[in-house]
């Protein structure tokens, strides 16, 4: 019997999201909507906090401390941060992959390279209105899930994971 290969999105996104937590900045990712719609469908117990930002939304680059210490945080516990920037893909070298350095971002940071949102939007939630900062945070195993579209505060990100991950 052959064995059967795993497709390049499958092998990326389990090896950043299931990887050891590093201990420096990750290098950001341009992937297209079927790795992220990978890391949506995951059945493991691990939390996942999914936000969608943008360098240029400063909202969005108000709260990204907040994500980072979240990340820090819980680096020992089965909760992971993904940020999910919604920036052009031809402003990838020149401002997400500087802002991720800038901000020394440990979290699994993703450019997704969808042009058509409308076609992704729903996916992520039926009543996202496609602004930024948004948030989604699930546990798959345990069958909850939050949706946020707004500016979130430590505190907020936390008490949402402990809502969802009990």
């Amino acid at each position: 019997m052959k064995p059967k290969f795993l497709s390049k999105a499958v092998v990326t996104i389990a090896f950043f999201v299931f990887s050891v937590t590093p201990i420096c900045a990750q290098q950001p990712r341009i992937v297209k909507w079927d790795v992220v719609q990978q890391l949506l469908s995951q059945r493991s117990d691990t939390t996942y906090v999914v936000n969608f930002w943008a360098t240029w939304c400063k909202p969005c680059v108000a709260e990204i401390p907040s994500f980072q210490k979240i990340h820090q945080h819980y680096a020992q516990q089965k909760i992971r941060v993904v940020l999910v920037s919604v920036d052009f893909a031809k402003e990838f070298r020149t401002r997400v992959v500087p802002f991720a350095q800038k901000m020394n971002i440990e979290s699994l940071v993703l450019l997704l390279n969808e042009p058509d949102a409308n076609a992704w939007i729903n996916k992520i939630d039926p009543g996202w209105s496609g602004a930024v900062p948004a948030t989604l945070i699930f546990n798959n195993r345990l069958g909850r899930r939050t949706f946020s579209e707004s500016l979130l505060t430590y505190a907020d990100i936390e008490q949402k994971i402990t809502e969802i991950s009990r």
